[in-house]
Formats: C-alpha cells, structure tokens, sequence
C-alpha cells in the first residue's frame, strides 16, 4: 500500500468538472475502455466529466520511460495489456498523469486535446475477460439465506475453512447499461409433482464488487497470500443476476448454472488499486471461537490492512416511478467490509492448487450483506424468501424484480481526511423474456 502525491486531498484539477466530482475527482484517475463518435474503442482515464484518451498521450513527448509503455499498453480496444503490467508500470501512468492534470499543470493546452465529452462518449467492457469467478464470501448473505432453508445449520461446515466459489460464464457479462432479458428454464414448486419452463418469476439482485486480476501466474505456480495484493488491478461493481426460482431446483448437486449464467452487469471503470490505497481498513475479526484459516490462507500484513472503507448502495426505479418522476428509491445500504475473506485471499485460495490467472480475469466477491436488514445485498433477502413485500412511493410492490425496473448499485469510497471517490453506477433495466 503506496501513498504519494496522487492521493493529496488539497490536490486540485485544472479540469474544473474533477473538483468536488462524486466520482471521478483528480484522486480517482479510474481506467476504462471508451469510443467516441466515428472511432473506435480505445483506452482511457476519468477525470471529472471527461474522458482522458490514452492513444493520444500514447503518443505525446509528454510521457515518457514506465508511464509512455502503460500508455501504449492501455492505448488499444482492451486492458489486457495494460492489466499485464508491473504495478509499477500502472502507478507510473497515474502519477504522470495526475501531475498533468494538476491545477497549474504547465502543458495544460496539449492535455486538453486528449479530453473528450463523457457525454459524448460509449463506455465498454474494459478488458476482454478470459474466465470469471464468483465466490460466496459475504458471510451475512450466506447466514440470511442459509437461515431461509436450513434454520438451524444455515452455513455448511466447509464455510469457515475454505473461500467457496465457482466458475461463472464470462460470455455474458456486460457493461452498466445493458439491458437484462428476464430468463426462461425450469422451475419446480415445492409442491409441484415436476418441474415447469417458462420466464422467471423470482429475478433478483447480488450486490457484489468485482475484482480485475491484473499480472498472472504461470500455470502450476500459486500466488502466496502475501504477495496477491499484487495481481489485483483494481475493483468494480458487479451485479450477478439472479433467477432464484430457477436455482432453487438445479443447484443440487453442482451448484447454479442457468440462473446466473444469462447476465452479469459490471461498472464500466476499474478503480485501481493506487486510487484505492487511502481507503485500506483492517479485516474484521472473526467471531470467538472460528477457525483460523490455515497457513496459504494467512498474512499479518492482509488482516491489517486487506479490507476497503467502501459504502455501497443499492437503488430501484419502477418504470411507473420514472413516468412520474420519482426518484430511485434506496433499498439498502452498507459497507464492503463485510466480507468473511479478504480479496487477498480469494486469490491466494484460486491459485494454490495450480490454477493459472491471466491479465482480465474477473472475481466477484459474491453478495455483500450487513448483519441486519439496513444494507441487505440481494431481493431474497430484503422480502424474507418473498414473504415481506417491498411497498414503493407508487404504492406498487416488489418481492422480485419486473419487467420495467431499473436496477442500480452505487459505491463511494471513504476515509477520514480524504476526498472521497465513486466507482460510477453499475445499471441494467429488466425486459420481458424473449
């Protein structure tokens, strides 16, 4: 954890939009892959309500040594690249070009040329994901929903020992904005004789942040625990919807497939791990009396300074709610704190069996819940299995998600003395199945 010059909170931008931004202000500096009217997509930086076009500082005399090479490796339609890098390489592009965009900067004219019009701008995948994986580390979300079927064993006896995981589609996950077709496959009530198809009627929500691998590790060879915070490039928001009716009945015995397989919504910028330094807190304590993870899983270091003071927050709009001009409604609100195992250590526990991680790669953290009802991560849990309805200032209800509803996870990191930074709205709009 390296802090410097980038992350001064009395740091101004001469790109006026960046000072005070909810986002994107100068301490940010997110990356992200953008194409702008009549040209392709290409790498680039946030600042403010501008997009920084790293093809164009790629070829500046303005760059030079580590941060020209991490331009031109982030210069392309993809991260890859770039994500590939030592973090040195990336921490050097940031410097540089916080220092360009400084109040005061002296070469203001010509960095000037390299901004375009967020507005104006398409923001896309920022790499080309080679394979994704989903853990279930949200220990709050596992004992919620646990306590929904298995009231007096909710968590399985393997939960405190071993991060749980699987491999997810990485096909289907998309940028913030897309829209989600609600699903079909089949579905069994508890008391239905076999099972039916048709479009889903218990689409949900899983609030979670994703963690972008940046350099890999040779197949055979584990990342050690004390040495993963290097191979993580940064975060994101990731939303992996979820057909729960769907997963209900095809989870036994491999786990769910269809139900989580047909979208997965990220924000559309890496906050990379430089810009995420400030907001380093220790992981919470486990309870009295749980295991200590073994040695692999271990690190002084890790426990002390492994998780982020992040908030995160949770919105709906029904399409009834926009028409009448409402504003989204807050269905939950908490800390990412709440993780049972640091992102250190999902690495560590992916690798150690010989697994190889490549530049791209995507982890989701799995569902981030509190320990009470104020920051509940997913639709199963805020309405008790569908029991306790959600009533919304339309008097509509919700149990799970409609046609028509726009879903909406938000993040700002925090930290006292620091200005705080966004990880900009991770979004999608539910349409009927096809």
């Amino acid at each position: 954890m390296i802090l410097d010059e980038t992350h001064d909170p009395a740091r101004t931008s001469w790109v006026a939009s960046a000072n005070d931004h909810p986002d994107f202000p100068i301490q940010n500096l997110p990356l992200g892959v953008f194409s702008s009217p009549g040209e392709p997509a290409r790498g680039g930086v946030a600042i403010g309500d501008r997009i920084l076009d790293l093809s164009l500082a790629a070829r500046s005399d303005l760059l030079s040594g580590p941060a020209k090479s991490a331009a031109e490796a982030g210069a392309g339609s993809t991260l890859n690249p770039l994500l590939g890098l030592a973090p040195a390489a990336r921490r050097s592009l940031r410097q540089r070009l916080s220092e360009l965009l400084a109040q005061g900067a002296p070469d203001r004219a010509e960095v000037e040329t390299w901004l375009h019009a967020a507005s104006d701008c398409v923001l896309h995948l920022p790499a080309a994901i080679g394979d994704y994986t989903d853990f279930y580390a949200g220990i709050h979300h596992a004992l919620n929903v646990g306590r929904q079927f298995r009231p007096e064993n909710p968590l399985l006896p393997n939960y405190k020992h071993v991060p749980i995981g699987y491999h997810g589609r990485a096909s289907s996950i998309r940028p913030s904005g897309a829209p989600v077709s609600r699903p079909s496959g089949q579905r069994k009530a508890p008391d239905a004789e076999a099972p039916t198809f048709g479009p889903s009627q218990r689409l949900d929500l899983e609030l979670e942040l994703g963690v972008w691998i940046g350099q890999g590790n040779a197949l055979g060879q584990p990342i050690a625990i004390g040495e993963a915070g290097d191979h993580i490039a940064g975060l994101c928001l990731l939303n992996d919807w979820s057909a729960r009716d769907f997963q209900a009945w095809e989870y036994q015995p491999l786990g769910p497939f269809l139900a989580k397989n047909f979208m997965t919504t990220v924000s559309p910028w890496i906050i990379t791990a430089d810009a995420l330094a400030p907001f380093r807190v220790a992981q919470p304590p486990r309870p009295q009396g749980d295991p200590r993870p073994m040695a692999y899983l271990w690190d002084e270091q890790d426990q002390a300074a492994g998780a982020y003071g992040i908030e995160l927050e949770v919105l709906l709009s029904t399409a009834k709610m926009r028409e009448q001009g409402l504003t989204p409604v807050s269905l939950s609100r908490g800390p990412a704190s709440n993780l049972y195992w640091t992102l250190a250590q999902l690495v560590a526990h992916h690798t150690v069996g010989g697994c190889d991680l490549r530049p791209g790669d995507l982890l989701g953290t799995g569902t981030i819940s509190t320990p009470d009802d104020s920051g509940l991560g997913s639709l199963l849990e805020l309405t008790k299995g569908g029991a306790q309805a959600i009533t919304l200032p339309t008097g509509e209800t919700r149990t799970f998600l409609q046609d028509g509803d726009e879903l909406a996870i938000a993040a700002r990191a925090q930290a006292d003395g620091r200005v705080s930074i966004g990880f900009g709205e991770c979004r999608g709009v539910i349409e009927p199945a096809l």
